[in-house]
């Protein structure tokens, strides 16, 4: 179906592709997950069919490290017309490359949100949100949802950005939350968060996989 592999980026071990690979390795798509915190990034995007950015606890708007080199690399792929994904952290990043931006909030949000749906191509969740920024929506895109907290989707030729987390399951939210010291911030506690991950992860997931599968056209077309 695909004639070169994608490439997914993982920003840290606690952040992998979860439902996502799932549903490639179901759907018989190739692709490379690469760790870019141990890896330099790859130098062409080109040599990919698309690439999807995943989720960090660093900012987009961060200047050190490995940040700015994958924001440019995220350019390289969109003056190529390769099909961006951005997922939380990589929504905000292609909105970055893309010239939006993000801000950063008064207070994050946390937990199985369910959206405003602007456009059908968006499934309406509820969906996990796990940020402290959120994405300035970049010239010329479309909002697609929004959250309480602002821009929870948006469309930009062939990428898509996405402020929540398709990808995530219970149990990967349970991590989550058990090793983030800001958790409090958010007036949210693990055990609410295994509430509403009892009642809202399952169903998430067909969810996912139909949000997936039109963004697989995307990257089809």
């Amino acid at each position: 179906m695909l004639s070169k592999a994608g490439l997914i980026l993982q920003h840290d071990k606690d952040g992998p592709p979860a439902r996502l690979e799932v549903w490639l390795r179901e759907r018989g798509l190739p692709f490379e997950v690469h760790p870019v915190w141990q890896w330099p990034l790859p130098r062409d995007p080109r040599d990919y069919s698309f690439v999807v950015s995943l989720g960090s606890d660093s900012s987009a708007a961060g200047a050190d490290g490995w940040v700015p080199t994958e924001i440019a690399m995220l350019r390289d792929a969109i003056a190529a017309d390769v099909p961006v994904l951005g997922l939380c952290f990589g929504g905000q990043a292609l909105s970055v490359a893309l010239g939006g931006g993000i801000e950063v909030m008064d207070s994050p949000e946390i937990g199985w949100i369910a959206l405003e749906i602007l456009d059908p191509a968006i499934p309406g969740g509820p969906w996990l949100q796990y940020h402290h920024d959120r994405i300035e929506l970049p010239p010329g895109a479309r909002e697609l949802a929004r959250s309480p907290a602002g821009t929870a989707a948006f469309r930009h030729g062939r990428h898509l950005g996405l402020q929540f987390h398709p990808e995530a399951d219970a149990e990967l939210l349970d991590l989550w939350a058990r090793i983030d010291p800001r958790l409090p911030e958010a007036g949210i506690t693990v055990q609410d968060l295994a509430e509403q991950s009892a009642e809202f992860s399952d169903p998430a997931l067909p969810q996912a996989y139909q949000l997936f599968d039109h963004w697989l056209e995307t990257v089809l077309a």
